[in-house]
Parts: structure tokens; C-alpha cells; sequence
């Protein structure tokens, strides 16, 4: 028959260092669960039949072990899911990554605006209740050109409400080419269904006319939707009208356009060279970095914002944390006129955004405003980047890891990709990082990469570990270096 008395009482076990350690971390209640489940998987592996009563621990390392066991369970009930990770995957808008990362001063401004009150519903200058749906929309209309702007949580709902508040129980007519599904399952005729719109397809999926949408039009149309194929290309037998085209067909018929842009590419991305002090922060040989950072990679695959509202479209939704570089965000500009019955839709208030995503997105879009978006958001950074100005971070990190015993990295050529859905097709030349440890496949590697703190996310091609530092921020390259070597 097992002794249980060599298994210390809870009151004992909570007399020890470690354990009054555990319940200032974690907490008494959570400490003194931990505890009990710990001794009573102890009680019954003493109790198993067999060998197991006959190597019973001792009080001392039962106790030792109950400690260790409650340390466990305390550290695995606390972890937090969400965890910084290092983005070595060369895919600058990763979507399973948490899309763009934030410019320092939208972080900053998060910070300001979370800890303590802020104006978010109050009109400082009234002294009175004021509307949280003003907030960023000056930034926004300066950006686009629009008269008018809303904002809600995500690109899909930006669609939703505005197929909602704009055309339910009304025809909404849209090419067969442009009826999409991106990640998560998101489908453009399954979200117009769930806003009460109706599906009018028109044309084929490789070619649509505008006279096709022109013949669809009858009483029952509420607008015309066009939406941006972001993340596939048709290529070869394809026709498909111009913006302008669309708002042609759109004015004879006094019918709205809309228009689901997805990506949000903003061009007025880069700082102007107004005076030579501006050109030399350009760095080497100014004047072609400033051809090409006024040639983005994504020009011409990504239609801009801008360019849609110029061209008279009437309404167009992006997404916030994409090209823009900012927050999770659905962005919603255009004419007044049709911005206002979105804005006070019922559905508004189920999907509009915190203090805190404002925060995020007026200084993002600050940014822009001032000319520094090209310098400061990371995701613009990232995709402005040469390979050569990769190359010379990848030498660094090769040359430190072929110091350590047992590690072989050469920098060879590569690819990065925008990703989100953004620019498909487009590749950005870049150098990478081929790692390999003696020992260890490409595979156990990559795993064994992951389970660091923080996580190195990398990827694997022709069997061979590559790290691709245009997604790893230049402050990160020293812990990339420090937990490769810890491996």
C-alpha cells in the first residue's frame, strides 16, 4: 500500500522559494491549482500497480517535482498565443503574420491613446458629446481626393456595409470575372447575399465589355461594383473596361460605381526632394533612388486610390493594413452623397473600429500627409528596398553564423514576394541566407527555429533553410544572429 504521507501537504509545498516565486508571477489561486493537480498526478502514478509504489519519491523530490509539474501547467495557462515573431520569410505583407507591422509613431500614438481617456466621441471644442466616425477622415480626404470618408474594421466589412447601406433588396451588377474568393474564405457573392444586395453577373470570366454592364442596367439596379482581383491574374484572351469606361456607363445611366480596391496602394508614398538637403538624405546618387522610388514596384499592378476617385468613381473601399502599412482597417471614401447612408447604416456600430485603431491609422496616414511614409512604414521600406542594400545585412549575419562551429551560410539570390493578396506576380529581387548546422535536415532546422523566443519564421527552398532579411526589421538582426546561434 503506497505511503502518501511522503507527498508534501499543499500548506508545505507553498512554504518553499520556488513556489512563493510561481504565485508572485502567477498568482495565488492559479499557484495553489497548479499545485494540487501536480500532487495528485503524483498520487496516482504512486499508486499505479507494478514498480511504481516500490520507487516512490521521497518528500524532498516529491516536492521538487509537484514544483516543477505546477511551473508547467502555470507557464502553458499563461502563455500568450499572440506572440512577437521574426519574419524572415521575405513575404512583406504575410497575412498569417499579422499583415503590415506599424510605423514607430502610430505605436507611439497607440500607447498615448490607450492609457489613459481620450476624445474619441467627445467635441473638445462644443464641450459635448462628439462622433467617433470624424476620426482620420480629414487625413483621408487630403490622401484621395474624396469628399468624404468612413472607416470600419476590415476590407470585408468596408464591402458588406456598403453593398448594405448603398443597394439592399436592389440589383448590384458585377463581372463573372470578378467574382473572387480570398483567404479565410471570404467570397464576393456569399458577402453580397449576407448585405440583402442582389447578384447580377454579367460578362464572362476571361472577358466583360462595358457594354455589358450598360445592358444589365434596368430600375431594379442600385450600382455597379468592380472589384480589384488582387490575388490572381487572368492572363491572355481578356478584355475588361477601363475605370473610366465604367464611369462612363455609370453617368449616362445615373448609376454609382463602386469599387473594391482590396490593396489600398496610396501613390503619394515617398518624401519630395523640394531641396537639396532633401535629396542628400537620399543617400549615393540621389536622383535614380528617386526614380525609383517614384516607380513602385506595385505601379503597375496595383491600381491607386486616388487615381479611382480622379477618374470619378463613386466609392471605394481598401483595406488598412496592406499597402497602406497601417492597422486593421476597412477604409470607405467617395461622394458624401452616398457616404452618409453608410455611415449611419445600423450595421455601422456592429463593425466600426476602437480609440485605439484610430490612433494607428491618423498616424499612418500622417505619415503619407507629410511626405515620410517611404522612410518610416515598414511596409514601404520593405518594398523599396534594393537587393544590394539586402545584400550587405546578409553578409553581416552569413559571415557571424560561418564563425560558429558546426554552421555553413552562403548569400545567394532570391525572391521576396508582396503578399496579402497585394501585387500578384510581382517579385522583388533580393539576396538570401542559406543556413545549414551539421546534423540537422532543413526541416528540424525550421522547427527547431520556431520554438525560439521570439519565433524565426523562415522558409525552405531546394531542401535548404533561407532567411530573407527585406521582412526582418534592421533592429532585429542582432536577435536573429543571437537566437541562430543559441540553435
Amino acid at each position: 500500500m503506497p505511503d502518501f504521507r511522503l507527498i508534501p501537504s499543499i500548506d508545505e509545498l507553498r512554504q518553499r522559494p520556488a513556489v512563493r516565486e510561481l504565485e508572485t508571477r502567477f498568482g495565488a489561486d492559479a499557484t495553489l491549482q497548479a499545485l494540487r493537480t501536480g500532487a495528485a498526478a503524483l498520487r496516482r502514478e504512486f499508486a499505479t500497480p507494478g514498480d511504481g509504489g516500490m520507487n516512490a519519491p521521497g518528500p524532498t523530490d516529491a516536492a521538487t517535482r509537484i514544483e516543477e509539474a505546477a511551473a508547467v501547467e502555470l507557464d502553458r495557462l499563461f502563455r500568450a498565443l499572440l506572440e512577437p515573431v521574426i519574419n524572415a520569410t521575405g513575404v512583406v505583407i504575410h497575412t498569417n503574420l499579422g499583415r503590415a507591422p506599424l510605423a514607430a509613431v502610430a505605436i507611439a500614438r497607440v500607447a498615448e491613446i490607450a492609457r489613459g481617456y481620450s476624445s474619441l466621441e467627445y467635441d473638445v471644442g462644443r464641450g459635448a458629446r462628439g462622433r467617433r466616425d470624424v476620426h482620420a477622415e480629414t487625413l483621408l480626404r487630403r490622401l484621395t481626393g474624396a469628399e468624404a470618408a468612413a472607416v470600419v474594421n476590415n476590407n470585408a466589412a468596408a464591402t458588406l456595409i456598403v453593398l448594405a447601406g448603398l443597394a439592399a433588396g436592389r440589383e448590384v451588377v458585377v463581372s463573372r470575372g470578378e467574382l473572387v474568393e480570398i483567404g479565410g474564405g471570404f467570397r464576393v457573392p456569399d458577402v453580397m447575399a449576407q448585405s440583402g444586395a442582389l447578384l447580377r453577373e454579367v460578362g464572362t470570366t476571361n472577358k466583360t465589355r462595358a457594354a455589358d454592364y450598360a445592358a444589365a442596367i434596368s430600375e431594379k439596379t442600385a450600382l455597379i461594383l468592380r472589384v480589384h482581383p488582387s490575388n490572381f491574374r487572368i492572363e491572355g484572351f481578356t478584355e475588361r473596361p477601363t475605370v473610366e469606361e465604367l464611369v462612363s456607363v455609370g453617368k449616362k445611366c445615373n448609376i454609382p460605381i463602386v469599387e473594391d480596391l482590396g490593396s489600398g496602394y496610396l501613390r503619394g508614398t515617398a518624401v519630395r526632394p523640394h531641396s537639396e538637403r532633401n535629396l542628400t538624405r537620399l543617400g549615393s546618387n540621389p536622383a535614380e533612388k528617386w526614380k525609383r522610388i517614384t516607380q513602385s514596384p506595385v505601379a503597375d499592378v496595383e491600381p491607386a486610390v486616388e487615381t479611382s476617385i480622379a477618374a470619378g468613381v463613386d466609392v471605394c473601399c481598401f483595406s488598412g493594413d496592406k499597402l497602406l502599412g497601417g492597422p486593421q482597417a476597412g477604409i470607405i471614401v467617395g461622394r458624401t452623397a452616398l457616404i452618409d447612408p453608410i455611415r449611419n447604416h445600423p450595421l455601422m456600430r456592429a463593425l466600426r473600429v476602437d480609440k485605439m485603431t484610430y490612433a494607428a491609422l491618423e498616424a499612418t496616414l500622417a505619415e503619407y500627409v507629410g511626405g515620410r511614409a517611404m522612410t518610416t512604414v515598414p511596409v514601404q521600406r520593405m518594398l523599396q528596398m534594393t537587393a544590394d542594400e539586402i545584400d550587405a545585412r546578409a553578409v553581416a549575419l552569413a559571415v557571424r553564423m560561418n564563425r560558429l562551429p558546426g554552421w555553413r551560410s552562403e548569400v545567394v539570390d532570391g525572391v521576396s514576394a508582396v503578399g496579402g493578396g497585394s501585387a500578384p506576380g510581382v517579385e522583388l529581387r533580393t539576396r538570401l541566407v542559406a543556413i545549414a548546422k551539421e546534423g540537422s535536415s532543413a526541416d528540424s532546422l525550421d522547427e527547431r527555429l520556431r520554438r525560439r523566443t521570439p519565433p524565426v519564421i523562415a522558409r525552405i527552398e531546394q531542401d535548404r533553410l533561407v532567411l530573407d532579411l527585406r521582412t526582418v526589421l534592421p533592429d532585429q538582426d542582432e536577435t536573429l544572429a543571437a537566437l541562430l546561434a543559441d540553435v
